[in-house]
């Protein structure tokens, strides 16, 4: 098999379920408790004044 090939293969099972791993990382890390208080003082933080 060419190395090409192999790493297609991988890619297609592999890399399918890292990237379906990631997402529900984040998924699960933006629903934890306390996440609403750091994503409102994060959006707040173009507006302060300096």
């Amino acid at each position: 098999m060419e190395t090409y090939t192999a790493m297609r293969h991988f890619a297609d099972s592999w890399g399918l379920v890292f990237m379906f791993v990631v997402f529900i990382g984040v998924v699960l890390f933006m629903l934890r408790p306390g996440a609403k208080q750091a994503a409102n003082e994060a959006a707040q933080i173009p507006l302060k004044e300096d």
